[in-house]
């Protein structure tokens, strides 16, 4: 039984921040006091960690689920099916719709009915629901899909991740240049043109480390206390994915049967460019290897941590060269990874 993706497209928002657009925020520290560093040291500095040079945020008009709406319909067309064949539509995000200029979220109705109402999908078996799962959302989507499809329960599913963390965050914060918006989607289904998942894998580890991402108020100590703001332990968060988003890919990987030789990329959450080369050259020392050079595409120095939106965004611009020196052909393995709020990890490994 072939169960795999199809079709893919995404959603880039038009507006381009550039680092030198923070140049004149005020960034303090957790306790409200000034950094000793110029805004230009922290910028330079940031650059150098995350490798994140610019970002997208949404258009003032537009919200989570019209990006995810755009992308959806994108890999729909890519995917050539009948709109009104899809068995679930399963949206991947964390805050919801949050309009701009606002502080609250909508999500009801949820987000994906918001996006099955714009695909103007009649079919009430059409069955549309959110999934909150952190960073690692759309590919906890992708494995509901597969496990739908499977069991027989389904045999199209239209899988989304979107958001726009441009409007969760607090400015005083200097992490508030890593948050961009953005919106990515595939189908998934039972198909002679499908590819194939291998194998997957899932864990939340909450006993010390749920609060490793966390909703707090502005580092601004005058401002309005009872609007929160995504914010994170980072360097926990960093320890935390080096110690076991390695060794879940490794499982993961085995549980397939593929040999690591026959691997052809890995397309990681796009979190942070260090930490993210620092995970995949640790993934093939535990098979005693050196990470090979192009294993790893990335899009991060130009669209930022788009959250669920990083890896579904990247395989489409892969998949239409839009990468430079990147690209998938029909028969290649690859590895889905993600790490994020939860603490949550998963993998997948499919062969297109």
């Amino acid at each position: 039984m072939n169960i795999g993706i199809t079709g893919t497209g995404s959603y880039l928002p038009a507006q381009i921040i550039e680092n030198s657009d923070f140049s004149e925020y005020e960034f303090l520290n957790a306790d409200g006091s000034s950094f000793k560093h110029s805004n230009t040291v922290i910028i330079e500095k940031f650059k150098s960690i995350t490798g994140i040079g610019a970002r997208r945020y949404a258009k003032d008009h537009l919200n989570t689920s019209d990006l995810a709406f755009f992308a959806a319909e994108k890999a729909i067309a890519d995917a050539r099916i009948n709109k009104e064949e899809l068995d679930y539509i399963i949206f991947a995000h964390n805050f919801g719709n949050v309009p701009f200029g606002k502080t609250q979220a909508d999500t009801v109705p949820s987000l994906a009915t918001r996006v099955k109402h714009h695909l103007e999908i009649k079919n009430p078996k059409c069955v549309a629901y959110d999934v909150l799962f952190g960073c690692p959302g759309w590919i906890e989507g992708v494995i509901q899909a597969y496990a739908f499809i499977k069991s027989g329960m389904a045999k199209k599913c239209l899988v989304i991740g979107a958001e726009t963390l441009s409007r969760v965050v607090d400015k005083n914060d200097r992490d508030s240049m890593i948050y961009s918006d953005g919106a990515g989607a595939a189908i998934i289904e039972q198909s002679a043109k499908a590819g194939m998942i291998l194998s997957h894998i899932s864990a939340t580890y909450s006993f010390e480390e749920s609060n490793f991402l966390f909703f707090g108020t502005s580092y601004d100590k005058s401002a309005e206390q009872e609007v929160s703001y995504i914010k994170m332990y980072g360097r926990k968060i960093y320890e935390f994915a080096l110690t076991y988003v390695p060794s879940a890919m490794k499982e993961c990987l085995d549980e397939s049967g593929i040999s690591i030789m026959e691997l052809k990329k890995i397309f990681i959450h796009q979190a942070n460019e260090k930490m993210d080369e620092a995970i995949v050259k640790r993934f093939y020392e535990l098979y005693n290897l050196e990470m090979p050079k192009g294993i790893m595409p990335m899009n991060i120095a130009q669209l930022g941590n788009s959250s669920v939106a990083t890896i579904p965004t990247l395989l489409d611009m892969v998949k239409y060269g839009k990468i430079e020196n990147q690209s998938i052909a029909k028969g290649d393995v690859v590895i889905f990874a993600s790490v994020g709020a939860g603490m949550n990890i998963n993998a997948i490994v499919h062969r297109f």
